[in-house]
């Protein structure tokens, strides 16, 4: 395990594989690359020949966090992720594989530096616009019943929410943030938000995405507009364990089809000051 210093947090990650292009795999909202592993949901199981960073992000799982909510913008995060590549892979493009939180955060980080990436992987797309009010709502109170009864309680609450059929089969786990930090997070996931449609149509890197049906925090709203909106992109949508199966396959096929010319980005790719 690796960590790095960011403003207001320090960042544990890790990278397998010793050659090949590099891949980064974000995960979701309470989530972490550990229970991402549990839950079936280490999207880059399958690559060969490549190296793969995983990391879990700020106030997530190994890596400590602020009890600032806006450093947990979706867009804060971009920075994060940034900074990150530019310690592990200064000057290379890379491939990026996002679920849900990850998938916000790696469509701010290619609107800030869109040669930065060879390919999207945009897994389970969040809710965004205007269902994203109606979730930010409920962020803000499940923040105050953990500061009010404790993380027991915000793990009861959840235990009603719908579970995609693609998921029925996943294991129980638990949020990995801690109950001091979670309200933190959950307020600065109220105020995040994907990019403008105006905006993500600018985006012209090869892009995948995969989305799961029947999931109100992941809706093919959100899924289909990003596939209105990217030129060129692929939408899949999973509506079985099965179907989600498929996808870590449908992942490596899809960077396989993009690998970058490492020389040539050199030349366009600069470090951070």
């Amino acid at each position: 395990m690796s960590r790095l210093q960011v403003p207001g947090a320090t960042i544990d990650y890790n990278v397998s594989g010793d050659h090949g292009p590099l891949v980064v795999q974000l995960h979701g909202l309470t989530s972490s690359r550990a229970r991402d592993t549990a839950l079936g949901l280490d999207h880059g199981r399958a690559l060969r020949d490549h190296r793969v960073l995983r990391y879990d992000a700020r106030g997530h799982g190994r890596s400590t966090g602020d009890r600032d909510p806006e450093s947990y913008r979706w867009r804060s995060l971009a920075g994060d992720l940034l900074r990150l590549l530019d310690a592990v892979a200064p000057g290379e493009q890379v491939h990026g594989i996002g679920q849900s939180m990850g998938c916000g955060t790696l469509l701010h980080a290619t609107l800030r530096e869109p040669d930065r990436f060879a390919s999207l992987s945009l897994v389970s797309p969040p809710t965004a616009w205007a269902t994203r009010r109606a979730k930010a709502a409920s962020y803000l109170a499940n923040a105050d019943l953990v500061e009010r009864e404790g993380l027991d309680a915000f793990i009861a609450a959840g235990a009603h929410d719908v579970v995609p059929p693609a998921m029925m089969d996943a294991p129980e786990t638990r949020p990995d943030v801690s109950a001091s930090l979670l309200p933190v997070v959950l307020r600065g996931a109220a105020r995040a938000d994907l990019p403008s449609i105006a905006d993500i149509a600018h985006i012209t890197t090869p892009t995948l995405i995969l989305a799961w049906s029947g999931d109100p925090a992941h809706p093919m709203s959100t899924a289909t507009a990003l596939h209105e909106a990217i030129a060129g992109s692929r939408l899949v949508v999973a509506r079985t364990p099965y179907g989600m199966m498929a996808w870590p396959g449908l992942i490596g096929e899809h960077i396989a089809l993009h690998e970058p010319a490492t020389a040539a980005v050199r030349d366009r790719v600069g470090g951070r000051v």
